[in-house]
């Protein structure tokens, strides 16, 4: 359903400067209440360091270049599904800070301003489009009620990482001509049976974002 909405499917085109890129997956995280933690803050992609990080693509054996000086190779819309608040877990999204190279700082060592650059208030039914190349952590969910923030990821046209097939053949052929055409990378073919179900974890609450 987020593959191809008509509000969206413009933004990224313009921002792209293309209709050839093409979705990654769909995914997201959610804040339980009880989570009083903040989530270290981090970025959604990297440089390949060996085979510890085999969906990280991109590497410069010289060093010179990094992904921080790329273009935006990877862009992911998250969906507010509920009202997001000072109080609900709100992400912490630290402008201009795609193409930085520094080290992410700890929560006692970051300015002011980064710890209250938080994205809120908001409504739900809003959009937040990011470069995930830009520094970003969870917050604490203070509320009674969980703070799902499901979003959709796109690569640029250019920009390929090992992908899995995640959309059936039978969801392809509702697609628009469009959707079928930027899920090019991740449908499966008609013989193709999907994995599907859910992983439970046995971790405590935690933030995410």
């Amino acid at each position: 359903m987020l593959v191809d909405l008509p509000p969206l499917t413009p933004i990224m085109t313009a921002l792209f400067g293309s209709t050839d890129y093409m979705v990654r997956a769909a995914g997201g995280d959610f804040c339980l209440p009880g989570a009083v933690d903040y989530q270290p803050l981090h970025s959604d992609v990297g440089d390949r360091r060996g085979e510890r990080t085999p969906f990280s693509s991109y590497v410069d054996p010289s060093g010179a270049i990094t992904t921080r000086e790329l273009p935006t190779p990877y862009i992911t819309t998250n969906f507010f599904v509920v009202d997001m608040t000072a109080l609900s877990g709100p992400t912490r999204q630290i402008p201009g800070t795609q193409n930085s190279r520094a080290p992410f700082p700890g929560l006692e060592d970051e300015p002011e301003w980064m710890r209250l650059s938080t994205v809120c208030a908001a409504p739900a039914g809003a959009a937040l489009i990011r470069d995930v190349r830009a520094w970003h952590r969870g917050t604490p969910n203070l509320t009674d009620e969980p703070r799902p923030l499901p979003n959709i990821e796109f690569y640029a046209p250019w920009f390929r990482e090992p992908i899995l097939s995640s959309i059936s053949y039978d969801h392809l052929l509702g697609l628009t001509d469009h959707g079928r055409h930027i899920t090019r990378l991740i449908t499966a073919d008609s013989t193709e049976v999907l994995r599907e179900g859910w992983q439970v974890r046995a971790t405590p609450p935690s933030t995410d974002g």
